[in-house]
């Protein structure tokens, strides 16, 4: 009886020990679950639980349900989630160095938005790290366009329209090319566009084929004028609270959803610009005029992009352009 009791007495404290072994994290991220992005983390997550047998079990809050997308960022530096998925220009005002890949024009296709992210990528992952943050990797959108209600020949036709804004840089290229800035996150846009607080937006066709774009404007302008990035961070005590085995775990799903990440972004991108199409919008290059109206707002914010950055900003450019 006394080891019958003994042998029922170790089986509960070893299930105690499980049960405390196992770690949750909590994950907000800003895009709906049908987003590539996100069906990128639910695999992330997923790997993590398999690699570490359970003990680390990462559970994925998205369409912005836990935080609202500018809310992330601080709640994963606050302990409040344990791991987030953010935009990453959209904190360009926080330091121009992670605005980086959405200066217009200056990488606008996947094999220069990969060179972008590899030479500026150790300035990024020091930055989070100094805010308590580790940096786990990074899946670009595909490249930006321009959708608006009525036809744009050139720069001069966007005066007065009242461009969505989801970071500094897209609000800097309303304001050269005579347009309102009006910031919006993704869960919105749809909504936006509808009543018309937009009428104007730049970016990707991920996002236009998310928001339905189709039944609201019927013009997309495929510019690729940059891939901006999202970026997938942990809370830096609650990463290296963590076991070596788990923290490894996590690094390499971490290694493994980049690269299957930009992959999908790219194969993505052409069914993006299909669907658009497909819906009855009006899909087509710039103009010749609009382009170069572009590449002249580009060369602008360049400029200017590199006088905030500093010497950081200048090594990661000199580092890109070679």
């Amino acid at each position: 009886m006394k080891r019958m009791q003994a042998l029922a007495a170790a089986a509960t404290l070893a299930l105690a020990t499980a049960a405390t072994a196992q770690v949750k994290w909590d994950m907000p991220t800003p895009y709906p679950v049908t987003n590539f992005h996100t069906e990128n983390i639910a695999k992330f997550a997923q790997d993590v639980q398999k690699a570490t047998g359970g003990k680390l079990v990462i559970t994925v809050h998205a369409g912005a349900s836990l935080f609202k997308a500018p809310e992330i960022k601080r709640a994963v530096q606050g302990g409040q989630a344990q791991a987030g998925e953010i935009l990453i220009s959209g904190y360009a005002n926080e330091d121009p160095v992670f605005g980086v890949d959405s200066v217009p024009f200056l990488a606008t296709s996947y094999a220069e938005a990969a060179k972008l992210w590899k030479v500026s990528r150790p300035a990024i992952a020091s930055r989070f790290d100094r805010q308590g943050l580790v940096l786990l990797y990074a899946v670009p959108w595909p490249p930006q366009g321009i959708y608006s209600t009525k036809p744009l020949n050139s720069v001069a036709d966007m005066k007065g329209l009242k461009m969505r804004a989801y970071n500094p840089y897209t609000s800097r290229i309303a304001e050269l090319a005579g347009a309102q800035p009006v910031t919006i996150q993704a869960a919105e846009l749809a909504q936006a566009m509808a009543t018309g607080a937009v009428n104007a937006n730049i970016t990707s066709g991920a996002t236009g084929y998310d928001t339905k774009a189709w039944e609201v404007v019927k013009n997309y302008y495929d510019t690729q004028a940059w891939l901006p990035k999202n970026v997938v961070f942990a809370n830096k005590k609650a990463f290296e609270a963590l076991d070596k085995a788990t923290q490894a775990a996590v690094l390499k799903a971490a290694a493994e959803a980049e690269a299957r990440g930009w992959k999908v972004s790219e194969e993505k991108n052409g069914f993006y610009v299909a669907e658009l199409k497909k819906n009855g919008m009006n899909v087509s290059p710039p103009s010749a005029q609009l382009k170069a109206d572009f590449e002249r707002i580009g060369r602008t914010m360049t400029d200017e992009w590199l006088a905030k950055a500093g010497p950081d900003g200048k090594a990661i450019v000199e580092a890109f352009r070679k």
